[in-house]
């Protein structure tokens, strides 16, 4: 993942990223749903889940371009920032 430092809504998409990845490895190995197991199968709160779990995938790319993320610039937060590629 990425080193250096995060914002707090970095790190809480970055937590729900890997929680979900690993909730699709024990599904895939085991068929254990982890996310229902832990919040029970109430079908609208594991759907609110699954929907964070999917937003946060879409935005955990977008801290090459967070300017709180991006404060140590020979972190990996600033791999997309144009000054810094070689």
């Amino acid at each position: 993942m990425m080193s250096g430092k995060m914002c707090p809504l970095h790190k809480v998409a970055a937590t729900l990223v890997w929680i979900g990845g690993l909730n699709w490895l024990l599904i895939g190995i085991n068929d254990i749903n982890l996310v229902e197991k832990v919040l029970g199968s109430a079908p609208g709160v594991l759907r609110a889940i699954y929907v964070l779990v999917g937003v946060s995938a879409l935005f955990m790319p977008l801290a090459c371009k967070c300017p709180k993320c991006c404060t140590d610039k020979k972190s990996e937060a600033c791999c997309m920032d144009e000054s810094h590629k070689q």
